[in-house]
């Protein structure tokens, strides 16, 4: 199941986005070293970059 993103403007933890990342790997199929779909690598990636940007500090929420 794809994560939704966070509504505008709010910014998703490492926590939350660690979370969302590991669901990717273990959601249904019960092993992490199952493939991802096209799809899932691209949403994978995605929340890789935005944890990269939280875990470096350059993401403001808005007013």
């Amino acid at each position: 199941m794809p994560s939704t993103p966070p509504p505008e403007g709010r910014v998703r933890s490492a926590e939350e986005l660690n979370a969302a990342i590991r669901a990717l790997w273990t959601d249904g199929r019960g092993h992490p070293a199952v493939q991802l779909t096209a799809e899932q690598r691209a949403e994978y990636e995605q929340l890789c970059i935005e944890l990269r940007q939280v875990e470096r500090g350059d993401v403001t929420t808005a007013a």
